[in-house]
């Protein structure tokens, strides 16, 4: 073999290996939390001002492009649904590549309940929700890390002879190709094909709409008292994540979004209360607030008291925008950067209009 055929061999070799990657962003199935990472990664480099990591009610909740246009502050989440709070540090490290945030923002709902509950919900989807976390990070060695973190044998399941079934396999999740070979036919979808980079701007910055209303009971515990302990491993997971957070130097807000709270799940929350602020951050209960905001559990709600529909979010946003300026942009610590012009905003202005023409939509 001549010295041209092996270089040609290894090119042929490298442009697989570049290919494969891309190919596998392109057939990853499609939906609105891929929307929403893939919307991330096409973001200009230092141009966040704020990150909300946290589970599912996050983009129903906050309205991003109402920030954006009320108050010149751009702020994104990366949410999933039940989102494991094992995954939060890694996203904090996925986020800071090509962001230099002011403040991160955590959504706390899922870090009451036991991983193992979260890890069982999770198997009835073939771990469909931690797959929403490591099949929507570009491939790295952070995404790596976050995979052996989510994906341990113990949390697998076993065929009657003692294998482990293929979909909990970590070989799986670090190749997710293996999983996703079968959407081959999307890459005809535009949708599809226009995530080869992983790159591509969401039109609403993450935000979800829903117009639908399902009323929740007025009666709950929000004014409970009594605190019990968060669960062992979840009170671990926090330690590490503000451990991260110390060592990058980032302030942090951690916040409870409007929800039909149980007594057991107040009594835990304000244990995470007490247990962030003692280590000098802020905590902050919307349920504490809902009167201040002028929710109504009757029309706010989109599935009867876990996520908040369009109008709920467009209360809850004008309330949290009154409590950022008095805390984070009084202080100093966000609005420190001009975001209202230039080209690397246009998106966000347009994401504005968006938000205010499916909120003229549905009044």
């Amino acid at each position: 073999m001549t010295k041209k055929q092996v270089f040609k061999i290894i090119i042929f070799i490298l442009a697989i290996l570049w290919l494969i990657p891309h190919l596998t962003y392109c057939i990853r199935t499609n939906g609105d939390v891929k929307d929403r990472f893939v919307g991330f990664y096409a973001e200009k480099r230092n141009t966040i001002d704020a990150v909300v990591i946290g589970s599912s009610p996050v983009p129903y909740c906050i309205s991003t492009p109402k920030i954006y246009g009320d108050m010149g502050i751009t702020m994104y989440p990366l949410s999933s649904n039940m989102q494991r709070p094992v995954a939060t540090k890694y996203l904090v490290e996925e986020t800071l590549k090509t962001q230099d945030p002011d403040l991160f923002i955590f959504e706390m709902k899922m870090w009451q309940a036991e991983d193992e509950a979260l890890i069982n919900a999770d198997k009835e989807k073939n771990m469909g929700h931690t797959r929403e976390i490591t099949d929507n990070m570009k491939y790295s060695l952070n995404r790596i890390r976050a995979i052996n973190a989510m994906v341990k044998p113990e949390n697998a399941e076993y065929d009657e002879e003692g294998k482990m079934k293929e979909d909990y396999k970590r070989f799986n999740f670090y190749f997710d190709i293996c999983k996703h070979h079968s959407n081959w036919k999307t890459l005809a979808m535009w949708s599809q094909l226009r995530t080869f980079f992983y790159a591509y701007p969401d039109d609403l910055k993450g935000f979800v709409v829903s117009d639908e209303v399902e009323p929740a009971e007025k009666e709950n515990f929000h004014s409970v008292t009594d605190i019990e302990k968060m669960p062992a491993e979840q009170e671990e997971y926090l330690d590490d994540l503000i451990a991260c957070l110390k060592k990058h130097n980032k302030d942090a807000l951690f916040i409870i979004t409007p929800y039909a709270v149980s007594e057991e799940e107040q009594k835990k929350i304000n244990y995470i209360r007490d247990h962030v602020t003692e280590r000098g951050y802020n905590f902050l209960d919307m349920n504490q607030h809902l009167d201040e905001m002028g929710f109504d559990e009757t029309t706010d709600y989109k599935d009867g008291g876990t996520h908040t529909n369009i109008m709920g979010a467009d209360k809850v946003t004008a309330w949290f925008e009154d409590y950022l300026t008095e805390n984070y942009v009084k202080t100093g610590i966000l609005g420190k950067n001009d975001r209202s012009s230039g080209a690397k905003y246009d998106s966000w202005k347009r994401s504005y209009d968006l938000w205010l023409k499916e909120l003229e939509g549905i009044q």
